[in-house]
């Protein structure tokens, strides 16, 4: 099964294909041979420059064109006029990717970059801003507009309701400080505008065929206007007038928290549409963001999706989704189960309110699957004064599509201590819950993104023993018990990295030789809260024998006494959550009773060895600065 993106794409590239073979002198697919089909490949692979010359070759590009070629000849039985001779095999028999190249491509780096945190930030504090603070008064408002919409399909009385039924309306708003309804700007030759009105007319803006309907009849007509201006023109005058929705708008919090604020202003029933739509884009971009769904399932999740929440522990719940996985499984998809935050939950119910009290279970949730054009109207939103008057953030430039979204988000695990067992997301402190969604199902594509974590996290173990090497360079040496062990290591690295720039200076890159040194110790890297840990030797890992487990593969990171344990390390990095870790250990004994020893004496130790670790740590900076001084 195919989305209809890729089959309008797959059209397209057959036109190119038969208007080339035309251009090739070719009337009839009978005529077609190897030739023709490699050529084309060539012809649609290659890019020319301003100079005529090949300036690149598109693998991609190439698996297209091939893969059009291909299909004419799998299904050629199927025509009953023109098709290729039954003795061609395009491509020697060759498939798509593998004739092009781009399996090779594939099979290397990720192309898709994750956010700048200059878009992520923004973006992610605009979505759950929507979702959480404004979705409970934008939906209020559209159910408004719904019931009055109904109302007004209700009315079939043409005539005139009597001018006492005026009069009693206009009555009850000057009582009430209830403005009249302008007329949208939008609004364009209606019944209101074939009324007979002076230009500069103070009843010129407002919707008189709105206040018709309050009274019982479909529409104003122009001959009623003579009788009830007095009492119109004295209505303004004390009400005034505004757009009917989201008049008297509750008080919300501004994003930046600088105070409260109207959730919104007057609203026209046009401006109100968008903002629905604002809505339910940040429902996509919530789902896809936190969730890290492809498109493909994003559009599979339907009305009831929402499984109930589970209680694991008091105060905490797992939220878990039902949908389907469509990419690389069979025709219709398998179903499957995503565990995610309690704000994706919330989003897809904020989607499910979006569709009306009358949709029923299993209604497809087009709210959650966003494009680039409502995308960029959110951000257009967002930028405006609408939401600047809200304390949102600017939105930079930059793509976000969902796997854009989804790459993202593998870097936050990834990159994050504890590796898959993540730890939060930057804005809100989002716990990631998505990463047992990924573990739980073995094989398909939860593998396949699992299997990308850990390329991350070892690309993120490369990068930070490299610069802990570049700080033993500068004098800045390791501390703690694992320290002496490092320092070794780095000391070997360094001398044959003096070797081989005597060996061969022009040939060493230096960064490459320090990463292909580096690499073995890089893959036992852990990160602990206050510590790297080095899992060496399982037998050595002070974690895995206070549990009883020394035959594990992985440590115990949240067990770590990493002022004992002979494989871990202390860095400058390390050094606020030491600090942190004494001052809340003294606070805590100053609040004890004298009676209290034991747990004095605990604290006590817990500040000696934290003072000990900041003590090593600052010896180790204080000897790098000594060295640059000299």
């Amino acid at each position: 099964m195919q989305t209809l993106t890729t089959c309008h794409n797959k059209l397209s590239e057959l036109i190119r294909w038969f208007r080339w073979l035309t251009e090739q002198g070719l009337t009839d697919l009978s005529q077609v041979t190897n030739y023709h089909c490699t050529a084309y490949v060539d012809f649609r692979g290659q890019k020319l420059g301003d100079d005529g010359e090949v300036a690149a070759d598109s693998a991609s590009t190439r698996a297209v064109a091939m893969g059009v070629v291909i299909g004419l000849a799998h299904y050629r039985e199927l025509f009953s006029g023109q098709k290729f001779q039954d003795d061609l095999r395009p491509f020697d028999g060759a498939s798509a990717a593998g004739g092009s190249g781009r399996s090779a491509e594939v099979g290397g780096a990720n192309k898709v970059q994750p956010l700048t945190s200059e878009v992520q930030q923004p973006l992610l504090a605009a979505v759950l801003y929507v979702i959480q603070t404004l979705a409970p008064h934008i939906l209020k408002e559209a159910e408004a507009k719904r019931q009055r919409q109904a109302a007004a399909r209700d009315i079939t009385a043409t005539k005139h309701p009597g001018r006492e039924a005026f009069l009693l309306n206009l009555e009850r708003r000057v009582e009430t400080g209830e403005p009249l309804e302008l007329m949208s700007p939008l609004a364009e030759h209606g019944a209101q505008a074939r009324v007979a009105r002076e230009e500069n007319d103070p009843l010129g803006a407002v919707s008189l065929s709105a206040l018709a309907r309050e009274c019982g009849t479909r529409q104003f007509r122009g001959v009623w206007l003579a009788d009830l201006r007095s009492e119109l023109e004295r209505t303004l005058a004390d009400v005034g007038a505004c757009a009917p929705y989201g008049r008297n708008a509750a008080q919300v919090e501004r994003a930046d928290v600088q105070g409260h604020v109207p959730w919104t202003e007057p609203l026209f029933s046009t401006e109100l549409k968008f903002l629905v739509g604002y809505l339910a884009t940040a429902c996509g971009l919530a789902v896809a963001a936190l969730a890290g769904m492809r498109h493909c399932e994003l559009g599979e999740l339907v009305v009831g999706c929402r499984q109930p929440s589970q209680e694991t522990a008091p105060g905490l719940f797992r939220y878990r989704l039902t949908g389907k996985l469509i990419k690389g499984q069979p025709l219709g998809g398998v179903r499957d189960e995503w565990v995610v935050t309690r704000e994706v939950y919330e989003a897809i119910e904020v989607a499910e309110k979006l569709l009306g009290p009358d949709a029923a279970p299993g209604t497809p949730l087009s709210h959650p699957v966003f494009c680039d054009t409502t995308y960029q109207n959110l951000r257009t939103w967002v930028n405006g004064r609408a939401a600047q008057r809200l304390g949102l953030a600017p939105i930079p430039e930059g793509a976000v599509t969902p796997r854009a979204l989804r790459r993202t988000l593998a870097v936050e695990i990834a990159y994050r201590p504890g590796g898959l067992l993540a730890a939060k997301l930057q804005l809100k402190h989002l716990t990631v819950l998505t990463t047992e969604g990924y573990a739980a199902r073995p094989g398909g594509a939860q593998a396949k993104f699992l299997a990308e974590i850990n390329e991350l996290e070892e690309e993120r173990n490369v990068d930070i023993l490299a610069d802990v090497f570049r700080d033993y360079q500068r004098g800045i040496m390791p501390s703690g018990p694992g320290a002496h062990d490092l320092i070794n290591l780095f000391t070997s690295v360094d001398g044959r990295l003096d070797q081989l720039a005597e060996l061969a200076p022009q040939l060493v890159d230096s960064d490459q030789e320090v990463v292909a040194m580096l690499w073995a110790r890089a893959r036992t890297l852990h990160l602990g809260t206050a510590n790297y840990c080095w899992f060496i030797d399982p037998a050595k890992a002070l974690c895995l024998r206070l549990a009883g487990t020394p035959d594990a593969d992985r440590p115990l990171v949240g067990m770590c006494d990493s002022a004992r344990c002979p494989q871990a390390t202390h860095h400058p990095c390390h050094r606020p959550v030491w600090e942190e870790s004494r001052q809340t250990a003294k606070v805590f004994i100053g609040s004890l009773s004298r009676r209290r020893n034991t747990e004095r004496t605990r604290l006590e130790a817990s500040v000696a060895r934290a003072e000990r670790a900041l003590a090593e740590i600052d010896q180790a900076a204080a000897g790098a600065a000594g060295k640059d001084a000299i």
